[in-house]
């Protein structure tokens, strides 16, 4: 069992890259089916989603403009219940399709965040695209219109994920361990 020590915490290889790949090339073609002929407008949300949105976009086939939020709802392994804005919209998405991309939706405090915002700028429609889901964690009626692998309320970090800003950089992804 590999693991990865983080500051003070003990993480568990979880998800290898290869199954993330793959959950990533099922949102592609789905996409790209249901985007066909269509020029929507990215929206990866940082830092999270750096990560798969890089790796989503190089398999998307249609033409598209990407541009990025900085949100922030997490302080250690909790959710603080409150999203700041790090990083705000940047670009006019009137009359425009709008697909967010998301690394995770747990608590779903986050994505209402957003809608409620983006549809101030008056967007032809507003879609989620999230890697993970953690279906047992919602506390939101919004939920995402596209997931790649639901899991269940662990703690986790890697592919983009962190811990108090550590962990991103790895390829997989990692539970906590909890002994």
């Amino acid at each position: 069992m590999k693991t990865l020590k983080i500051k003070d915490k003990v993480f568990v290889k979880y998800i290898n890259h290869k199954e993330i790949i793959s959950a990533i090339d099922k949102l592609a073609y789905q996409l790209n089916r249901d985007y066909k002929g269509v020029t929507p407008v990215f929206i990866g949300i940082l830092n999270g989603a750096f990560m798969f949105t890089a790796d989503l976009l190089k398999k998307f086939n249609e033409e598209c403009e990407l541009t990025f939020m900085a949100l922030s709802s997490y302080a250690g392994t909790k959710s603080t219940g409150e999203v700041e804005v790090i990083i705000g919209l940047r670009k006019n998405i009137k009359n425009r399709s709008v697909i967010i991309l998301e690394d995770i939706v747990d608590s779903g405090t986050t994505i209402s965040y957003l809608f409620s915002e983006l549809y101030k700028y008056e967007p032809k429609d507003v879609k989620v695209v999230t890697l993970l889901l953690k279906p047992d964690a919602l506390k939101t009626d919004v939920r995402p219109d596209y997931t790649g692998i639901e899991i269940p309320n662990d703690f986790i970090v890697g592919y983009g994920l962190d811990y108090e800003g550590f962990g991103r950089n790895h390829k997989d992804i990692y539970k906590i361990h909890e002994y």
